[in-house]
């Protein structure tokens, strides 16, 4: 599959590149797709919810009724959950909510998730660049013109591009990672997916393993 290359300005170079059926071009596996994104998500939770249960809250512990003749049901404790300000039954504890996933499915949901993009139509090719120095506006006018200022977007970078990075970070629609670092998730999440033309050959190395 041939696609077109494009310049910062959104604007053909005359160039085309060639995009590997075995990455771009599968039939999408729905299910491989919903585990890495189940297995993105999980593993991004801290997992730090607490609640103080009955053993942990500061109380009396002396029976705080008679047993029986009450007319109502036994109380042991003050610090029962089913008074006010006891502790909480069956509380939130801390936990890792993280799992695995084997890597080939892992590789599959990607390539799923690059083939549902590229069906879209919302895949593009885009000329590699960078900046003297990190300026928020000069990546501001590349989004302008790729017409995706206003649209969530995923740059994929084939190589440590720092001023660039430094340009985006406080775009809020804006994520830029490097061809190792795509995931399934972010691939999805985008509106708009820009390839940078070095960014090729190690996406499809990584993935046609």
């Amino acid at each position: 599959m041939k696609v077109a290359v494009i310049d910062i300005n959104g604007k053909e170079t005359g160039k085309k590149v060639e995009l590997s059926d075995a990455v771009f071009a599968i039939e999408p596996n729905d299910h491989a797709v919903y585990l890495d994104v189940k297995h993105h998500l999980a593993n991004r939770r801290q997992g730090t919810h607490k609640a103080k249960e009955r053993a942990e809250i500061s109380g009396s512990t002396r029976k705080i009724k008679k047993q029986k003749g009450t007319g109502t049901a036994r109380a042991g404790s003050i610090k029962s959950g089913v008074f006010r300000g006891g502790g909480r039954m069956f509380g939130p504890r801390p936990r890792n909510y993280s799992f695995k996933l084997n890597k080939n499915l892992r590789r599959l949901a990607r390539k799923s998730a690059l083939s549902i993009q590229v069906k879209e139509a919302n895949i593009v090719v885009l000329q590699d660049f960078n900046f003297d120095a990190p300026k928020t506006k000069n990546f501001l006018e590349v989004l302008k013109g790729l017409g995706v200022e206003n649209k969530k977007s995923l740059f994929v970078f084939g190589e440590s591009n720092n001023n660039v990075y430094l340009s985006s970070r406080n775009l809020k629609n804006v994520k830029t990672v490097s061809d190792s670092k795509i995931n399934t998730y972010d691939v999805l999440n985008a509106n708009k997916v820009v390839l940078l033309e070095s960014a090729l050959e190690g996406i499809e190395n990584n993935l046609s393993k």
